[in-house]
């Protein structure tokens, strides 16, 4: 078996597969110690594992551009819903909301041409604004005159946003500087969804965010800035649930769990029994950490806001 030739060709379809395995120098000096060390009946296998586990990382076909190509159909759907904000949602906010919702936008746009920038021809075609049924198949038919059915939209959107960007960055590992921008976006991301909690939590038409210590109470109505637990099913009772959810596990990259939103465990560490702070309240270790989530998951959310003969979120 010439190992040399192997690597070769395999980096003509694959350019990350050094990424994937480690430096290129260290490639071959782990290969030399294999050879040393195990007979030649043996040295496939070996080699068979080290690919085994450098291609378990993603799943099969998904490379870097299918991950930001996926990220770019989300921030299409969120640049579209904000930019169709209609006169009469905007006249139900108050200015420092209707402020904050523009800047939203404007971030959305800059996801958009950032994205197309770093995939240049690799980019997917503009979906268009025709793509997308903000609706949801009529089941929000109020989405673009109801300020509170706008705003709760927007949070589900935002934090399925979060959940995405985390859940692709194990996909990402091979590219580190592509790594880091779409890191950078998660927390934009999370940033949103925080001002869009912190607007419903006080009113569409508050000059100000409301203070975090207003009782919940509807959950639904007065959010947290964070998501605490599964959100009580969100932002839409019955509907966004799967935002805060489990993800599917099935494909998941070696390693990674998509849990829900409510896990109480990091790094097989059950953060309740193994504080030393007492009193703690149990809702707070969930509200620490944030959760991935899958592709499939997220495009099953997604494809709820485009029209029935889309093929845009299917996965």
């Amino acid at each position: 078996m010439n190992f040399l030739r192997l690597l070769s060709e395999i980096e003509q379809v694959d350019p990350d597969v050094y990424g994937r395995l480690d430096s290129r120098r260290r490639v071959f000096r782990h290969l030399g110690g294999w050879g040393q060390r195990l007979s030649a009946a043996a040295l496939p296998l070996a080699v068979g594992a080290l690919f085994q586990k450098a291609y378990a990382q993603t799943p099969a076909g998904a490379g870097v551009n299918d991950v930001l190509n996926f990220a770019l159909k989300l921030e299409y759907l969120e640049s579209y819903f904000y930019n169709a904000r209609s006169a009469a949602v905007t006249a139900g906010l108050s200015a420092a909301n209707v402020a904050a919702l523009n800047l939203i936008a404007t971030d959305e746009r800059n996801h958009v041409g950032f994205l197309r920038g770093v995939l240049g021809s690799a980019a997917i075609a503009d979906p268009t604004a025709a793509q997308f049924d903000f609706s949801a198949g009529g089941r929000f038919a109020d989405w673009n005159t109801n300020v509170n059915t706008y705003l709760a939209l927007a949070q589900s959107f935002e934090d399925t946003g979060v959940r995405a960007y985390k859940g692709g960055a194990p996909l990402l590992m091979s590219n580190k500087t592509v790594l880091t921008a779409a890191l950078n976006i998660h927390s934009v991301e999370a940033r949103h969804a925080a001002r869009l909690r912190a607007m419903r939590r006080a009113g569409a038409n508050s000059p100000t965010p409301a203070a975090q210590g207003l009782p919940v109470a509807p959950y639904g109505a007065a959010p947290k800035s964070w998501v605490s637990g599964t959100d009580d099913g969100g932002a839409v009772k019955g509907f966004t649930e799967a935002v805060y959810g489990a993800g599917n596990n099935a494909n998941a990259p070696a390693g990674v769990t998509f849990s829900a939103e409510d896990s109480l465990t990091q790094a097989d560490i059950n953060l309740v029994t193994n504080t030393t702070v007492a009193g703690f309240p149990t809702a707070a270790f969930s509200e620490a950490f944030d959760e991935g989530l899958d592709v499939s998951t997220v495009a099953k959310i997604a494809k709820n806001f485009v029209v029935p003969s889309s093929t845009l979120f299917n996965y």
